[in-house]
């Protein structure tokens, strides 16, 4: 998935991302509202992991303009508001789950597993496809019972085509997909995957 994190505690911020890309996930990192609300504007994103106590405001607002949009993005508070008001209040906003800090990470890369099934409407998070099976949860995908080997790269092109089924994806979804805003993207970055260069992909 490519992940947005709207996180201001520099140490906690770097942890997270970095687990979260040992999971496979693409991520874009951001400490304030105005820089989320920029990445936002301009790329397409699966999951938001959002705090809400940010130097620059609230990350309530940001919340109630997504879902204002009626966007389907997955959102995740990540907050040290832990009174029960503060969870009723962002969850009624659009949250789609509440992880109080302090958290463990696995406990919040649970969360978003959890949350990305539910979108999914896949009970055991896995596609099945003839002969090929695709564990969203482990990130395997199998062919005839025998496990591919994929790079991070090709799991995440693979995981954005199996999620949207018969949709046409544009090289600036598939580009957005594979890359986080301080990567560099190389002319032929998305044509390296196929036989053939074509300007929108399909599965």
């Amino acid at each position: 998935m490519k992940i947005l994190i709207v996180e201001d505690e520099l140490a906690l911020g770097e942890a997270v991302t970095k687990r979260v890309r040992r999971e496979g996930h693409v991520v874009d990192w951001f400490a304030t509202l105005a820089e989320a609300r920029s990445a936002l504007a301009t790329t397409s994103y699966d999951f938001l992991l959002l705090d809400l106590g940010l130097r620059d405001g609230n990350g309530r607002g940001l919340l109630r303009d997504i879902r204002a949009t009626r966007s389907p993005l997955a959102i995740l508070i990540t907050t040290a508001f832990d009174q029960i008001s503060d969870r009723i209040a962002g969850l009624s906003d659009g949250a789609d789950d509440y992880i109080v800090k302090p958290y463990d990470l696995d406990e919040l890369i649970a969360c978003i597993e959890a949350v990305a099934r539910r979108y999914a409407a896949l009970p055991d998070n896995r596609i099945v496809c003839g002969a090929v099976e695709i564990d969203l949860t482990r990130q395997r995908v199998a062919v005839d019972g025998q496990e591919i080997d994929l790079t991070a790269r090709e799991w995440a092109l693979l995981e954005l085509l199996a999620r949207r089924p018969g949709a046409i994806c544009s090289r600036e979804r598939i580009e957005n997909a594979l890359y986080g805003f301080e990567d560099e993207i190389g002319s032929n970055a998305v044509e390296v995957f196929y036989d053939v260069p074509p300007e929108n992909v399909t599965i």
